[in-house]
Parts: C-alpha cells; structure tokens; sequence
C-alpha cells in the first residue's frame, strides 16, 4: 500500500479479522470488512464531490459510527479531518468551519438546526446529513444500505426523499444523504500515497485569546499516539471498548477509541453518557476497556446498582481531565477496578502522562510518568531543568506532539520551542520521576472533563449590554471536579451587588454600554446560553462593584481566586 497514514487501517485490519464485529451501535454491528467498505464508498463520494489531498472535511455531531467511517474516509484522500465539539453553539461551529475553510461538512441528527443557520457558509460545497431513520431490513449484513436512492438522496421527480428524513435546505453547497451517498458511490479501492508528516486531523481548542485555535496533528503524531496506549495500557485484540465519552475530544477517541480498532478490539458506541446504561453494558457485554472523565466514574459509583454490578471484566479504565480523588479511587479498588489516569493535553493527542494501575493507589495525586514514546521535561522560565521537588513548566517532545495551529505560525512558535512543546502547566517531579500538577501557567479550567477558556465566556458576556468589565475563574466543585464563577460590573448595580464581590479598581476607559435596565445574574445566564455551548456558562454570576486590575490595566485574577475564597 502507498498509504501509510490513518486511512489505511480498516484495510490493513481486514487481512487478519475482516469478520470480527469492530463497532457496535445501538443495536447495529459492523465488521472490520462492513467498515473498510464504508470508509471506501465514503471516500468516493467525497473525492466525486471535489474533495482532494489538502481539503477539510469536518464533522459535526455526538457519538456515532459515522463520525470514525468520516475520520477514515477523510484520510484515504489525503484530505484533512476537522472534528468538531458536538456541543458547541451555531456561531461558535460557523466560526471552526470558516477558519479550517472547510470543504464539506458531515452532520448529525442532532444538527439540523445549527446547518439551517449556518449554511450561508461559502467555503463550504457539500453537506452529508447523517440519517439513523433507516429501516433495519434495509440494512444488509454488508452494512451498506439497500438502496438506489442517487447521490443527492432525492427519489423520483417531485417526490421527498425515500427513506431519508427531510434533508436541511442551505442557502450554499448541497445537502446529500450520508446512507444514500455510501449506497451510490464508487467501490474503487482508495490509495493515496500518505506518509506520517502529513496532516490527518484538526482539532480545535480555545486559546487564552478567546478564539479557538485548531490543533493539526499528522498521521505520524496520531500513530504514535496509539502506539503508546497500546504499549503502556496493554490493549489487546479481544478488548470490548465502551465509548461513551464524547468522541469529539481527544481523550475519548483517542485514550481507548482508536488504540482498540488498531488492535482489532470491539468498540461498542453510545451515542453519550448515561449511567445506568452504562453500568448495564458493562455487566452484559463484558466491557473490558473504557475512558471517562471523574464526573462519570463519581456518578457511577453513586448508582445504587453499583455494588451488585458484575465488574470482574473491566482491567483496563483511564481517567482524565482531572485527578480522580483518593475516596473514589478506593471505591474503585473496592470493586476490583484500578483506575489508570492519563495527562495531556489536545496538542499531544493527548498522552503526555499515564499514572498506571500498579502505581494508582502508591502514587495517588501524581500524573504518573511518561508515556513510552513521548518525553517530558519540568523546565524554569529560561528552559533549565529543575531539581526533583521544584516546581515549573511541563514541557514535552515525541511525534505525538501536534505540528502546530492550523493558520497560526506566530502562536505555534511561540509554544512549541527547539521540538519541545510548552504546556503551560505547572509540576514537579518525585524521586522516582512521577509528576505532579501544581497548577496552569494559564486561566483554563477543566469543569466535568471539558477545557473552559475564561477570555471566551468573558468577551460573550462584555458582548451583553449594560457590561462595563468581567472576569471568569474556576472555582472547586465536588461534582465537576471545577465550574465557573463570573463576576460583573454594570452601569448600574442594583440589589444583586456584594455577592462574593471582590475588590479592586474598574477596567480603565470600560465604556458605559446604557443597557435600559441593568443586567441580572439571572438574564446574564440566559443570554450566554444563546451564544455559548451550555457547558461553558458560569453557574455562578456575581454582580460586583469593581474588578482588581493593576496600573496597565490587567485583571488581577489571584486577587479575585483569593477574595472568593475568604468570602465562600
């Protein structure tokens, strides 16, 4: 095969288990065999529809088959893939869409509306909208549906579509049915020559600006990612992968995800989390491997069914985004689970880290030691090491490190220094070389496994009329490991004033935007709600006097991070 890169699996995999059932979803299987000639019929349409070595194909939606078959049919072209968070507002997709120019865009159920909103986009010629109203006996052992339906999905002259829900009118590009595109395609086998320098996948991530800037990882970063997981957490061929967490971030397709396809595992998607589902699936189809965030693994344990479920076949679960505590690692332990808990980061896809299940309980509050192909430095500020105890910044290097932001040299270079990528994150070592995370160089928190960018949540809010000045933290939370405190000024400060206020000076020039009625907590709430994904709106929303900003104008957010500690 030319092919050397990410679209090459399904086939290379069929050689030993084109058989074995690879993914399971609601109630639909299909072979490694079903999804090498998915992926190929796939990559047909798209390279029928003009898209080509270098193109973005993006894809936007939950959890679903669809979203893996995209990701390889994307790569057998040569093209890049641009995977989007599912739960992202219409402006904030529009935005990821416009800046990674992509060329065709892949569509859930759950999407209908963001598409009719933001398909005025003109970069943008194809739409595929992924349809699960298929009847099961139009669905051949093969995988592929039975159908004659042409590429556009339309029937006869005049008539809806057969078989396929309405599909979304946009005022540019076409809108195809995905099934039906699959169905009409071409089975040429698709082999680009593709080698491991060659970018496979876009993957936004907010900045400290605002603006999310998207990581590009090469086929090579990605395969080395793998490789790893599969090395350090002994993937094995007869794994069954449960992947409910969000397929849309790093962790979740790549922690557990895709090291099972490379190894031949099955993967059994659901489409979220849902806790009593989950613990059933475990207990009834012997779930070996998944990855969660401590906000699942917590709710899990909190189910009364937990201490009857049959756990015996879960050996390999990682956990991320944020340290599991001791008291629930025990939970786990007490169950017979050792939970293995990884750190990275969207620009290392994401294995920097890896605390083991031997060491979970010995080296609990530590992030492990590297992972076998990455390297890892703790460096001060004029990049010297620095002894074991000390702390300062987490740096990194191995292929698995991205090759920069999509469009953005200046902020690539400005974090990925000599090969080495600087995470802004603050640790130390031990003696033995594990790492502890002290804490981030920048304002990111992480709140039920999902990276919250302050500058984003502040710019909507001074967006609201009647906002002089914000300022957005992450505070403890028992249940989402950290969720978001804003504190406003308005023009005129009402009843509202004085919770947890926290003292300062206001924004120097912060112009006065004469809102009729000053901003509530509570309209503050529901207007962010409009602009932002739900996630990322503060739970809590303080109206305060001032906000602490030094003689050039900077927010002080330690004197905020102490003021809402001594007033909790």
């Amino acid at each position: 095969m030319r092919d050397q890169g990410i679209g090459s699996l399904p086939r290379r995999r069929i050689k030993s288990a084109a058989a074995k059932v690879a993914v399971e979803y609601e109630g639909r299987t299909f072979t490694y065999a079903d999804v090498e000639e998915r992926s190929r019929r796939l990559a047909n349409a798209l390279r029928e529809a003009g898209i080509g070595r270098g193109d973005r194909v993006a894809y936007v939606g939950f959890n679903h088959h669809t979203l893996l078959e995209t990701f390889f049919a994307t790569a057998q072209l040569g093209a890049i893939w641009v995977i989007i968070n599912a739960r992202l507002a219409a402006p904030e997709v529009e935005y990821i869409l416009t800046d990674s120019g992509a060329r065709a865009v892949v569509f859930g159920t759950d999407h209908h509306e963001h598409v009719r909103v933001i398909g005025h986009i003109d970069t943008v010629e194809t739409w595929l909208q992924v349809d699960e109203g298929l009847p099961d006996d139009d669905v051949p052992d093969d995988g592929v549906p039975d159908t004659d339906l042409p590429d556009d999905g339309a029937g006869a002259a005049g008539a809806p579509p057969a078989r396929v829900s309405d599909l979304v009118e946009v005022s540019s590009g076409v809108v195809r049915g995905y099934e039906a595109s699959i169905a009409g395609a071409g089975t040429d086998v698709v082999d680009e020559e593709i080698g491991a320098d060659d970018a496979a996948m876009i993957m936004y991530t907010s900045g400290t600006t605002g603006r999310p800037k998207g990581a590009t990882h090469t086929h090579g970063s990605l395969m080395t990612q793998y490789v790893n997981v599969l090395i350090d957490m002994d993937v094995l061929s007869t794994d069954v992968t449960l992947s409910m967490s969000p397929l849309f971030h790093v962790a979740g397709l790549n922690m557990t995800t895709m090291p099972t396809f490379l190894k031949g595992g099955t993967i059994i998607i659901q489409p979220g989390f849902d806790a009593d589902r989950v613990l059933a699936t475990i207990a009834e189809r012997g779930v070996t491997s998944m990855f969660a965030v401590p906000a699942m693994m917590d709710r899990l344990a909190s189910l009364p069914q937990f201490a009857a479920t049959d756990l015996s076949t879960l050996t390999n679960v990682c956990c991320g985004g944020s340290p599991l505590p001791d008291r629930m690692l025990r939970t786990w332990a007490d169950r017979g689970v050792e939970v293995q808990q990884g750190f990275g980061m969207t620009e290392t896809a994401p294995g920097i880290y890896l605390l083991r299940a031997a060491d979970a309980l010995a080296k609990s509050g530590t992030a492990g030691t590297e992972h076998f192909f990455t390297e890892a430095r703790i460096v001060d500020p004029l990049g010297n090491d620095v002894p074991v105890g000390e702390t300062g910044e987490i740096i990194a290097q191995g292929r698995n490190v991205m090759l920069g932001y999509w469009n953005r040299p200046e902020e690539t270079a400005r974090v990925i220094v000599d090969g080495w990528y600087h995470t802004g994150d603050l640790g130390s070592f031990d003696e033995d070389r594990f790492l502890t995370v002290r804490d981030r160089l920048k304002d990111m928190y992480i709140s039920g496994g999902e990276n919250i960018y302050p500058a984003e949540v502040e710019n909507a809010l001074l967006e609201i009329p009647g906002v002089r000045d914000a300022a957005v933290i992450g505070v403890p939370d028992p249940r989402w490991g950290e969720v978001g405190h804003a504190y406003v000024v308005v023009d005129e400060v009402g009843d509202e004033a004085g919770d947890g206020a926290a003292a300062g000076v206001a924004a120097p020039g912060a112009a006065a935007q004469g809102a009729a009625e000053p901003p509530t907590p509570e309209s503050m709430t529901e207007e962010l709600g409009r602009k932002l994904a739900r996630y990322k709106v503060p739970k809590h929303i303080a109206v305060v006097d001032s906000l602490p900003r030094n003689a050039t104008g900077k927010l002080q957010k330690h004197i905020i991070k102490q003021t809402h500690e001594e007033t909790r």
